[in-house]
């Protein structure tokens, strides 16, 4: 029987995501000085590296596709099928709500910000900056597979694919700024959003406690 994972879901880190979200957005759409500067200088830094370099924007480019919203839902379908062929079904129901739906929590996000794209981007996408898409579904996607893949794992498989998922998440949340497709301020939102989000689908379907077996 599944219940509720209280090694997964703790009040502090909630808060601290809700407190990130809300500075971010509240910076950006009351133009706060020190936030408008760390995006336009980390733009604008990483903008002058693409230019010189076009195989760091490819680089970038395949990353993000390779590591995306797209490659994490088509892992979920699989694992999906996976927990309905073990009747596991609550599970199931996890991840189908979390990893394949997150798509429509980013889209009302980006609809109720509005932001534009960086003018500096370098490579062509469709939508709105705020919150980044990729950061808020990379971010739900390796938090949902991880809470139903580690109790079928030895310790150091956990370990070792905790701190895979992690590089995976800075990763691509970097690679989109990168790109200048995101102020790191959408970055920051995404994955602040998206721990939330994966924090009330837990909390609704309870899948299985994040233990690892030695």
């Amino acid at each position: 029987m599944l219940i509720r994972p209280r090694s997964a879901i703790t009040v502090l880190p909630a808060l601290v995501a809700v407190t990130g979200y809300a500075v971010m957005w509240l910076g950006y759409r009351d133009g706060w000085h020190w936030l408008d500067s760390v995006d336009a200088s980390s733009l604008h830094a990483l903008y002058d590296v693409g230019i010189k370099h076009p195989s760091w924007v490819r680089f970038w480019e395949v990353a993000s596709s390779a590591c995306g919203p797209t490659a994490f839902r088509l892992v979920g379908a699989v694992a999906v099928a996976v927990e309905l062929v073990k009747r596991r079904v609550r599970a199931a129901l996890f991840l189908v709500v979390s990893i394949e739906f997150s798509g429509f929590v980013t889209e009302v996000a980006k609809d109720l910000a509005g932001r534009p794209r960086p003018v500096t981007a370098l490579a062509n996408t469709s939508s709105s900056s705020f919150p980044s898409g990729h950061a808020l579904a990379v971010m739900v996607g390796v938090l949902a597979l991880l809470t139903v893949l580690l109790p079928m794992m030895s310790q150091a498989m956990g370990v070792v694919a905790v701190v895979g998922g992690a590089l995976i998440v800075v990763a691509v949340g970097f690679g989109r700024v990168a790109l200048n497709l995101h102020h790191p301020s959408d970055v920051v939102a995404g994955w602040a959003l998206g721990y939330l989000y994966f924090v009330v689908c837990a909390w609704l379907f309870r899948p299985p406690p994040v233990i690892t077996r030695g």
